[in-house]
């Protein structure tokens, strides 16, 4: 078996033949640019797969495709396509939807499918608009859920599964069973491409499946979701402990500048963006006030604080590292840390 490693950000290895979903493998490649009709992507309506329906399968005209409401915009300029919609349940609790779109002309003999973002629940319109635009059949899944929150988890772990790795590799085996189905052919070579929680999808592929895919692109994979998850409650309970010691949004940019000052600088070019944050030794001590508190700087118990959102979070039973810190430069993107304080202040209320 090819073992794939998933170190670097982006990978890709190609074979040098084709893999069908029986584990043969045939060298003669589908030409490219291969022709079907509207009749032949409706008949894929009756197609038969293994714990799979098709419930819709429909010839889309040029420029014609409707998002659903609330997807972006920006699909005018779509070739026309096939559009099949898969409902998979590879468990009793498994509902797991998903989108392949193939080129009616014009197809590449490529497949990528597209990943999601963090607990992202939704069909990556944009991304598979992106990739038909390049000729390529592909794919994307809500990986078993609908909405951006975790609370479909609790009790059914079937469905932690599908969102963990199961829903991307379903939808890899029954894409390829499709796009053999319409063109009589398969795909020369098969590719993920995710970022964030599509990066960390790319990683649970790269190494529980390496057989799915040929090539990879793992853009800022979000991996470790438990040791974050920690990490963040950490940094939500520093804002609520000590009430003094909160820190308004609008001082996040104080300290911001102060990390840029700090550290911009150093890689020669001074553009506003910290090259190397690893590098950076940043004291948020810098901001405090010389007097009274005020808009331009940071109370003492605020650095404080700060200097919680700088530090790795350690396990005070074995002294290991959970989870990294934030980085200096990343201090723009803290506002967020407002909504985990509520959080964590109506869980400190509750009694349990």
């Amino acid at each position: 078996m090819l073992m794939r490693s998933a170190v670097a950000v982006t990978f890709a290895i190609l074979l040098g033949g084709l893999v069908y979903l029986d584990g043969t493998v045939n060298a003669q490649a589908p030409s490219a640019h291969i022709s079907v009709d509207a009749a032949a992507c409706g008949r894929l309506a009756s197609l038969v797969l293994s714990n799979a329906a098709v419930t819709s399968a429909q010839a889309v005209p040029a420029g014609q495709f409707k998002p659903p409401a609330g997807a972006d915009a920006g699909f005018a300029d779509l070739p026309a396509f096939c559009r099949v919609a898969l409902t998979i349940t590879p468990s009793s609790d498994s509902d797991i939807k998903s989108e392949i779109w193939l080129p009616l002309s014009g197809w590449n003999g490529k497949f990528q499918e597209v990943g999601n973002g963090g607990w992202s629940g939704d069909i990556q319109y944009g991304a598979l608009a992106d990739a038909l635009r390049r000729g390529y059949a592909t794919a994307s899944t809500d990986t078993g859920h609908v909405g951006g929150s975790a609370s479909f988890a609790m009790g059914h772990p079937e469905k932690v599964i599908d969102f963990g790795y199961r829903a991307i590799h379903e939808t890899a085996l029954k894409s390829k069973a499709v796009i053999a189905a319409l063109y009589g052919s398969a795909q020369r070579f098969s590719y993920f491409t995710g970022c964030s929680g599509g990066g960390r999808q790319a990683f649970a592929e790269a190494q529980r499946f390496p057989e799915d895919f040929e090539g990879i692109i793992a853009g800022d994979p979000g991996y470790d979701r438990a040791g974050e998850s920690f990490q963040l409650v950490s940094v939500a309970q520093a804002m609520v402990r000590d009430p003094a010691g909160k820190i308004p949004p609008e001082k996040f940019a104080v300290l911001h500048q102060a990390a840029l000052d700090a550290c911009d600088a150093r890689d020669g070019v001074k553009d506003g963006i910290i090259n190397d944050p690893t590098r950076c030794k940043f004291d948020p001590a810098v901001t405090r006030c010389k007097g009274a508190d005020g808009p331009n700087c940071l109370t003492a118990a605020q650095v404080e604080t700060a200097k919680k959102f700088y530090a790795p979070l350690i396990d005070p039973k074995t002294g290991e590292e959970v989870f990294p810190g934030f980085e200096p430069g990343s201090e723009l993107r803290w506002s967020g840390m407002a909504r985990s304080e509520e959080h964590t202040s109506e869980l400190q209320s509750r009694q349990y």
